[in-house]
């Protein structure tokens, strides 16, 4: 029932990304696992599990490869149940993915500052130029919602913008910005990791990658540290549409390098998706993806 769904994903080139022949890695960050913030009472008295039985590459590349969410059996998920340009299945708690109004709420200097009202929140999270304000604008289809600058570390604050009166977008500090004066520099362990670490309503973090640069070592640590901490994550690939220079690699080679560090770290493939605020790519698959993961965050 998979069998085009690889060479389906963005393009033949990415073939090459789904291959089960990678070492065992370190941990696992699958649905199931990061969107529950409280203790499973029936872990404990559940049963040994059964001998397990062979898989087909069908369903080995559904379990690892794939981010299939609750309501779905991985074996049952076919070709058009996984949105373009990512490996998100899309379940029954997917809803209205419209974005009707937004708001600015208010910046908190520090994670016991913001808003107390227990509405589920998105955090983007990502390098200080990795278009990340250009993606919150993209989103909610409004120009200067978040604040755009060519300057790396522009944002100093937690941001909080109320969705449709229900949801939260979170506009992080970015990290590694070099060129940012003394004066506004921070210790991202003690200010955004205090967010992560104590957040209850946090959903989800979405890790913007920019893909039109080879894999950065900062990038894949804080996905690690994130993974380490049980944090809930979707890679968010920016500017897919772009290639530095002439001689560049295209965003397709920089993802699939990227993806082949991370399996390193990850038995199960975290979600990730490609977006381009240029060309509108992404906006409506992202947005339906979050949808499910805040529909089933309310139910839990």
């Amino acid at each position: 029932m998979l069998l085009n769904l690889r060479s389906r994903l963005l393009n033949p080139n990415f073939s090459s990304l789904f291959n089960f022949s990678s070492p065992q890695p370190s941990f696992s960050l699958s649905f199931r696992a990061y969107i529950s913030h409280k203790p499973n009472p029936h872990r404990a008295a559940a049963k040994p599990p059964r001998q397990p039985q062979p898989l087909s590459e069908a369903a080995r590349f559904a379990r690892t490869v794939l981010f299939v969410p609750p309501g779905v059996d991985p074996d049952d998920v076919t070709d058009d149940m996984v949105l373009p340009g990512s490996n998100i299945v899309v379940g029954p708690y997917a809803g209205d993915a419209k974005i009707k109004e937004v708001n600015f709420v208010k910046s908190s200097g520090r994670p016991k500052d913001c808003p107390k009202d227990d509405r589920p929140e998105f955090a983007m999270l990502g390098r200080s130029n990795v278009g990340k304000s250009s993606l919150i604008n993209f989103l909610v289809r409004k120009k200067d919602v978040a604040l755009t600058s060519k300057k790396p570390g522009k944002t100093q604050l937690i941001n909080h913008f109320l969705v449709n009166k229900s949801w939260y977008i979170v506009d992080l500090p970015g990290y590694g910005f070099a060129n940012a004066p003394d004066s506004a520099r921070m210790d991202w362990s003690s200010f955004t990791k205090g967010y992560f670490l104590n957040r209850e309503s946090l959903v989800s973090v979405l890790l913007l990658i920019d893909a039109s640069v080879p894999p950065q070592k900062i990038d894949l640590d804080c996905a690690n540290w994130l993974g380490r901490n049980n944090i809930p994550m979707t890679f968010v690939f920016t500017k897919c549409d772009k290639m530095k220079g002439g001689k560049g690699r295209r965003p397709d080679e920089n993802i699939r390098a990227f993806h082949e560090l991370i399996r390193e770290s990850y038995r199960v493939h975290p979600a990730w998706i490609m977006t381009s605020s240029v060309t509108g790519l992404g906006r409506d698959e992202l947005l339906l993806h979050m949808s499910q993961l805040r529909n089933y965050w309310d139910n839990e």
